[in-house]
C-alpha cells in the first residue's frame, strides 16, 4: 500500500515561490505515473503538472514557465518548484501515483490515479 505524504505549502505574496513535496512510502513501482493537482475553493480538482518514471513531464497551460516538477526517485519523493505564483494559484495541492506508467497519455484524469495524499494548502495574496 503506497502512502503520500504533502508538505511545503503556505501562504506567500503574489510572485513568491514555494516548493511542494511529495514523500512516498514505499518504492514498489519502479514503472509509475506521479502528478500534482489542486483544488481551489469552488472548483474541480484540476491537473497541474505530471512525470513518469522515466522523467518525461506534462503541465497544464497555466503554469509553464513558472512550475517545474521533479523527483528523486532515491529519495522516494516527488517536488514541485513553484515561481511568480499568482493569486489564481490559490488552493490545496495533492500528489498522486498511478501504477500505470500509460497513464501520462491521461495524466490530468483523476481516474487514472491509484494513490492520493491528503493535500497542503498553498495561498497566495495579491
Amino acid at each position: 500500500q503506497e502512502q503520500l505524504v504533502e508538505t511545503g505549502g503556505g501562504s506567500v505574496q503574489a510572485g513568491g515561490s514555494l516548493r511542494l513535496s511529495c514523500s512516498r512510502s514505499t518504492n514498489t513501482y519502479t514503472a509509475y505515473y506521479v502528478a500534482w493537482f489542486r483544488q481551489a475553493p469552488g472548483k474541480e480538482r484540476e491537473g497541474v503538472a505530471g512525470i513518469d518514471s522515466a522523467g518525461t513531464t506534462n503541465y497544464t497551460d497555466s503554469v509553464k514557465g513558472r512550475f517545474t516538477i521533479s523527483q528523486d526517485s532515491a529519495k522516494m519523493t516527488l517536488y514541485l518548484q513553484m515561481n511568480s505564483l499568482k493569486p489564481e494559484d490559490t488552493g490545496m495541492y495533492y500528489c498522486a501515483l498511478s501504477r500505470w506508467l500509460g497513464a501520462g497519455r491521461y495524466w490530468s484524469t483523476e481516474g487514472v490515479y491509484h494513490y492520493w495524499g491528503q493535500g497542503t494548502q498553498v495561498t497566495v495574496s495579491s
